[in-house]
């Protein structure tokens, strides 16, 4: 069991910059109505970058473990994470593609075994200039040695994150209540998560909700009778993506956070985001009457966090003011 350390204790509506790992033990006990966020995915982004795979699992498990002494009971645990994760794996085999449907040549191994027995002599590259091609597509076609990510990276490992988070939070002590997708909108051809395999593009992501026994407070008339219907029991939330990463590449929507917010406390209650990029939750929070502590390992996201959340208090809580301020975050950086 995590130790609660308060000769240092963090204070709500403050952004502090740290290891989750190092902080959270700094929280009051059963003080967290919330604790919302989106960790590392782990696919290579530079904040990552020093992570080994199993480095990435035991930062879930170790941060999630954390959160069970300062989550209040009755409180909710919430993830925001993509439910399948591809990333390089040298242990992985190669796997071979064929992948007819982008061919620039529709030469074929059949065409080229047939030349080849009439001039058993001929190798590769006067096979290539006999049908027009190069020596590479020869030996693509001969010896099927078209790789998928190429002949020397390691190969893409598709991975399950579900069971993993799961787990980590029922070792905790926190129980699965809930699991909402989220769903964005849809990938183009010339983005880098394009596919060219059978393999679909993962246009959702997964909001995996979890529940620390004791007495929770259901109250629907947190939500306006649209909002419920809409969105509050609904177990698809289509929310459009973030539309510029211009000052920071791990970006969601402030309307994510939001409604896990609006659902799950009451004003004035702590909202908790151990990896608070570039301020979402924060701004969330102060939208809906809360208050937040947030938590950050990159300084520079920190500073565009702190910059969010000045720039929303000095507006007034008068719902037209706030709304208009919202949508000037997510245009420029008050998002995550």
């Amino acid at each position: 069991m995590a130790i609660i350390n308060m000769f240092n204790p963090l204070t709500p509506n403050e952004i502090y910059h740290g290891d989750s790992r190092n902080l959270l033990n700094r929280i009051e006990k059963d003080s967290i109505a919330l604790s919302v966020w989106s960790p590392p995915y782990f696919v290579g982004k530079e904040y990552e970058k020093d992570l080994s795979f199993d480095d990435w699992k035991n930062l879930l498990r170790d941060v999630i473990a954390l959160h069970f002494p300062i989550i209040k009971p009755g409180g909710f645990l919430a993830i925001n994470i993509a439910d399948i994760l591809c990333f390089r794996d040298e242990c992985m085999p190669k796997i071979m593609a064929e992948n007819i449907s982008r061919r620039k040549i529709t030469l074929s191994k059949e065409d080229i075994l047939a030349v080849r027995k009439k001039h058993p002599d001929w190798n590769r590259y006067k096979l290539a200039e006999h049908f027009g091609c190069s020596e590479q597509t020869i030996d693509r076609r001969l010896n099927g040695n078209n790789i998928r990510g190429g002949k020397y990276q390691s190969q893409t490992r598709v991975f399950l994150v579900g069971g993993l988070i799961e787990e980590a939070a029922l070792s905790a002590g926190f129980y699965l209540y809930d699991r909402r997708i989220w769903v964005k909108d849809a990938a183009w051809e010339n983005s880098r998560w394009h596919t060219i395999s059978y393999r679909s593009v993962d246009e959702s992501e997964y909001f995996y909700i979890f529940w620390k026994p004791g007495i929770t407070k259901v109250d629907r008339s947190r939500l306006t009778k649209e909002e419920w219907v809409n969105w509050g029991s609904r177990g698809v939330w289509k929310i459009s993506s973030v539309r510029s990463n211009a000052d920071h590449d791990s970006k969601f929507p402030v309307e994510l956070p939001r409604r896990a917010i609006k659902l799950f406390t009451e004003p004035g209650e702590i909202v908790l985001d151990c990896f608070m990029g570039s301020g979402t939750t924060a701004v969330a929070a102060i939208s809906e009457g809360r208050q937040y502590i947030g938590i950050e390992k990159e300084e520079k996201s920190v500073a565009i966090a702190k910059k969010a959340t000045d720039s929303i208090n000095k507006y007034t809580k008068e719902p037209v003011q706030m709304d208009l301020m919202i949508r000037e975050l997510e245009a420029s950086y008050g998002t995550e």
